[in-house]
């Protein structure tokens, strides 16, 4: 039995599924928790990947591992690989500013999207690299490569401390914004640009998603690995045409579609997966805290949310939520509060108010599965994955909003099965057929009478921000 290793490095902790690399069958699996933070020094991942993978066993039976990680985190490296300074991790907010002069310098937003896929925010490397340059300029100028977090991690198990040895695949090189995922390339330009400098600075070589990137001393083949919402997509066996919301601490919607996209509103991140398709892609910040809120708010637990919430007729009486309880990034209103409205006598009980915080949370989703046809992305399936998804109420309630079916497959670790995944795919030749399990089905009368009471609230509820200007100016 020849069994291959997937590894999940996402912000709050590591996994690793060991699976048997022809069946997919589950051997064994481990995991540790990260530090909290949006700064972190990349040793406390690869001392939690090491304690990972003593509980699920160790790797001495193992033919091949892969790597998939949280993207966009900078990583600096010294000319002899050493750290210079903690990673800035996606959720870093310092760099704002610094994406927004990028933006403007390359031409604008749609020039930036039309350069790179994605219109730059905060979140993105090259956004962080011209802080560096800006505010820490000495460090800056001793970079000598610039890692992601799956390439660091990848390129410590080789033993390495040569940065030539670092490699990276196209799905998470997409989230720089330094690279371009139609031609496969760096924009080396836009590089130098966001650091301020021309100098020679070492960019991960890009390996193809079905080829080995390196090996370990002992001979275990380390595979190109991706980015973290690549992972899931490969992980769910998904096609062009399938659309997966993810309901975690934020919200997702990424879709496999077979063109690209370059949207100047910035509402759709152009980025790849790692079968040579792209990945177009409109994050929510409000998720599964929305539904947390609820439960504290009505002192309830989850099942008797969910069971409150399926009491109440769909529009719970005329009350709407509008769920920015942190802000909001889809549309981009980061100051934005949350607002419940339409109340009376009748609606004031707590099975509307549970009804009307699970239609808020999930009309979001459709807001930003909207956005991907808007760009012309094909949507023919819809996966609900995440914390969230596993909660009765919801399957139900989405495919009612959405006036479609929606198919909630089984919990599971599916970024670390899609690095498992690409792991067998690259130590057999051939891309895994591995059985989901189940599959749930949901279908629900379609009520596009609460879209319309939700979108409404969404644009009354705010004056036009400099973003929503943009956007508005843009789609006439």
């Amino acid at each position: 039995m020849a069994l291959v290793a997937g590894v999940d490095s996402s912000t709050q902790s590591v996994k690793v599924l060991i699976r048997d690399a022809i069946t997919g069958q589950l051997i064994r699996e481990g995991r540790a928790k990260h530090p909290d933070g949006s700064e972190v020094d990349p040793v406390h991942w690869w001392n939690a990947l090491h304690e990972a993978l003593e509980s699920a066993g160790g790797l001495s039976d193992v033919e091949a591992l892969s790597i998939a990680g949280q993207q966009h985190g900078l990583i600096a490296l010294g000319d002899n690989g050493e750290v210079l300074r903690p990673a800035l991790l996606w959720n870093d907010t310092r760099s704002s500013q610094s994406a927004t002069d990028l933006n403007s310098e390359i031409g604008g937003n749609q020039a930036m999207a039309d350069r790179t896929g994605s219109v730059l925010v905060a979140s993105f490397t090259a956004s962080k690299l011209r802080w560096m340059a800006d505010h820490e300029p000495e460090l800056a100028a001793q970079i000598s490569a610039v890692a992601l977090p799956h390439d660091w991690l990848s390129w410590k198990l080789q033993g390495s401390n040569d940065v030539s040895d670092l490699y990276t695949d196209r799905s998470d090189a997409s989230g720089t914004g330094y690279f371009d995922s139609v031609t496969n390339t760096y924009d080396t330009e836009l590089f130098a640009r966001a650091l301020r400098s021309d100098r020679m600075v070492h960019l991960p070589r890009i390996v193809p998603s079905n080829t080995y990137g390196g090996e370990t001393k002992r001979g275990l083949m380390l595979g190109a690995g991706a980015g973290d919402n690549a992972a899931a997509a490969y992980g769910l066996q998904t096609e062009p045409g399938d659309v997966v919301l993810s309901l975690g601490t934020s919200g997702t919607a990424f879709a496999v579609s077979k063109t690209a996209t370059h949207d100047g509103t910035g509402a759709v991140a152009g980025f790849a997966d790692l079968t040579g398709n792209f990945l177009p892609l409109v994050c929510t910040l409000n998720a599964a805290r929305i539904l947390d809120a609820a439960c504290t708010m009505l002192s309830v637990d989850f099942d008797r949310l969910a069971a409150l919430a399926l009491s109440a007729p769909p529009g719970a009486n005329g009350l709407t939520l509008l769920p920015y309880f942190e802000g909001e990034r889809t549309p981009n209103r980061p100051s934005a509060t949350g607002v419940l409205t339409g109340m009376n006598l009748s609606n004031s009980h707590p099975s509307q108010i549970a009804r009307a915080m699970f239609e808020g949370m999930l009309a979001g989703l459709v807001c930003a599965v909207d956005e991907l046809l808007y760009q012309g992305v094909e949507v023919n399936r819809i996966l609900l994955i995440g914390g969230a998804a596993k909660n009765t109420a919801v399957g139900e309630i989405a495919s009612a909003l959405f006036g479609r079916e929606i198919l909630i497959p089984v919990a599971d670790e599916y970024v670390a099965n899609g690095a498992a995944r690409q792991a067998s795919w690259a130590l057999t030749g051939e891309p895994p057929d591995w059985k989901l399990g189940k599959v749930d089905h949901c279908e629900s009368m379609p009520t596009p009478q609460v879209m319309d009471a939700y979108r409404e609230l969404r644009d009354r509820t705010v004056s036009w921000s400099e973003e929503d200007r943009h956007v508005k100016a843009m789609r006439g």
